[in-house]
């Protein structure tokens, strides 16, 4: 989708259409850009950049705080029109999907027949622009949309990868970061094509698995990160976390308490979604003068439950809050995931069953009205807006096998 949060916001609001947009926070907050309109990239703002930074480059843009709610019903819309293209549906974020359409040409036609309808159907089912990428891989797709945007439609044919890509500077590779970009351009490769010039025991002798990857993808392969894995599967997250910085830096206990069962509240969230049990928790304490600490409690047992998280949470931030030190970032964090299945039935108690139907409840209340629907008592002074986020609780075709059967 080209500039999601923004295009939805412009189908609310015409008004903003052609105008420089900023989606993320107010101009003097703390936060980050979540998406910018074309008019304001042409000043240099773009995504996960300052708000305040934003505002330095641009000062006549529209700042808002944006509707989380809002792009995930514009999201779901998509992805059923997705899923009417094919069974073979991976949802990457809120905005961007693949699509496998092998076998469909009898159906749909030719790539890039199946593209334009696609294409057209998306703008006039939702209103909304978007950028597709046909080829024989991922990557090749994912680069193609790129490049398409915006509002465009481009077919890489096969065979024709390795001469589409060699031009293209690095940088263009998904999972190829600024710190794998400069090692690279340390070893003289600035495009694609001297990247697949290079021999690939040579890169594997350098960087192991990862130059084993750059090898296959610059031919033109998914190889290596969330490529790995076919079309569809569920990749399930390693740890889920969630942080926020606050806008004053504060040492209110009452506020920062909020803040934690707000934080908590988000990971538990994440955590029943995705049908996954966490035995360890961490907590993120960040001072004013941006000293960060890190503590973990690894539990007894397994939960996904905000009560057992919260009560973790608490503890951790009281052993480790240097009074009266103000705070300017709290982050929660949950790892040692696994889905032990009906090992917990074993385990359950009467109590653990009431809090699992109530959130379970709670959890098909924020799927419907919105995260902001209902939430814990405690976290209520936490004064923390909805997050604008590319990968937030809710998303279509995220949910655990056992919710997508219900």
């Amino acid at each position: 989708m080209d500039a999601f949060f923004v295009s939805v916001e412009e189908l609310e609001d015409p008004s903003l259409k052609g105008k420089p947009v900023v989606v993320g926070g107010q101009a003097h907050e703390r936060g980050v850009v979540s998406a910018a309109s074309y008019a304001a990239r042409r000043y240099g703002v773009h995504s996960a950049m300052p708000l305040r930074e934003a505002y330095r480059l641009c000062p006549t843009a529209i700042f808002l705080d944006g509707h989380p709610h809002r792009y995930r019903e514009y999201s779901k819309k998509v992805h059923a029109i997705l899923r009417d293209f094919s069974p073979a549906v991976e949802q990457v974020s809120i905005d961007e999907a693949f699509l496998d359409l092998t076998g469909a040409e009898r159906l749909l036609g030719p790539p890039l027949a199946a593209a334009h309808a696609l294409h057209e159907r998306v703008r006039r089912e939702t209103g909304l622009p978007c950028s597709i990428g046909a080829g024989s891989s991922r990557l090749v797709a994912k680069i193609g949309s790129g490049l398409a945007k915006p509002n465009g439609v481009l077919w890489i044919q096969p065979g024709l990868e390795a001469s589409f890509l060699a031009p293209l500077d690095i940088k263009k590779i998904p999972g190829v970061g600024k710190v794998m970009q400069q090692k690279l351009r340390d070893c003289g490769v600035h495009r694609i094509g001297q990247l697949a010039g290079l021999d690939e025991g040579f890169l594997a002798q350098r960087w192991g698995k990862l130059g084993r990857a750059l090898a296959g993808k610059a031919r033109g392969e998914d190889a290596g990160g969330w490529f790995d894995g076919e079309i569809g599967g569920r990749d399930l997250p390693k740890s889920i976390s969630h942080e926020t910085t606050f806008s004053i830096d504060t040492n209110d206990r009452a506020l920062i308490d909020a803040t934690l069962a707000k934080l908590v509240q988000l990971v538990a969230r994440r955590l029943r979604e995705h049908g996954l049990w966490t035995r360890t928790v961490q907590l993120k304490l960040r001072y004013d003068d941006f000293s960060t600490y890190t503590r973990a409690h690894t539990l007894e047992e397994a939960t996904q439950l905000d009560n057992v998280l919260l009560q973790t949470v608490r503890r951790l931030f009281l052993e480790n809050w240097k009074v009266p030190r103000k705070v300017r970032l709290l982050g929660v964090q949950a790892g040692s995931l696994s889905n032990p299945e009906g090992q917990l039935g074993l385990l359950d108690s009467e109590q653990r069953r009431k809090w699992g139907s109530a959130l379970a409840a709670a959890d098909a209340l924020r799927d419907r009205f919105g995260e902001t629907a209902v939430g814990l008592a405690a976290a209520m002074r936490h004064g923390r807006r909805e997050r604008v986020h590319e990968n937030p609780a809710g998303l279509p075709g995220k949910e655990p096998s056992s919710r997508k059967q219900q």
